[in-house]
């Protein structure tokens, strides 16, 4: 396989993680090595599939649903990892619909890492502040 076949096959299973992230299908697991490593703020660095379940359902805990916006991402792929830079949108479990305008602009950023084609490695850079409620920290205006 040459290396753009491999980036390309790569873009197409992180594709596949946001569809299945979308629909809530715990066939995602699937995609996962089970020593997989997740970063997300405010959860930390956790190790293995059981960690990707409780990251899961404490999201879902707070929303009742997300949708990424896969058509209009950037993916960037060098060897096995891709870098997706792009934009999400949901609904909180209050009814609150995000991103909030002048507040939250469901930016975010990340990095997967495969071993074989398996994710062994995903960081998500995002603020979890979905809503903007974080007045306090907002330093413009």
């Amino acid at each position: 396989m040459t290396s753009a076949d491999n980036s390309k096959q790569l873009i197409e299973i992180t594709k596949l993680y946001f569809g299945k992230a979308d629909v809530g299908d715990p066939s995602i697991l699937d995609l996962f090595s089970d020593d997989v490593q997740l970063f997300f703020p405010k959860f930390g660095t956790r190790t293995g599939k059981a960690q990707v379940v409780e990251f899961v359902q404490g999201l879902m805990s707070k929303l009742e649903s997300l949708k990424h916006d896969v058509g209009t991402y950037n993916f960037i792929a060098s060897g096995q990892i891709v870098v997706v830079e792009g934009t999400e949108s949901g609904v909180a479990k209050n009814g609150e619909h995000w991103p909030v305008e002048g507040k939250s602009d469901g930016r975010f950023c990340n990095v997967f890492e495969f071993s074989g084609t398996l994710i062994s490695r995903l960081h998500i850079y995002v603020d979890p502040d979905f809503l903007g409620e974080d007045d306090d920290r907002f330093y413009w205006g």
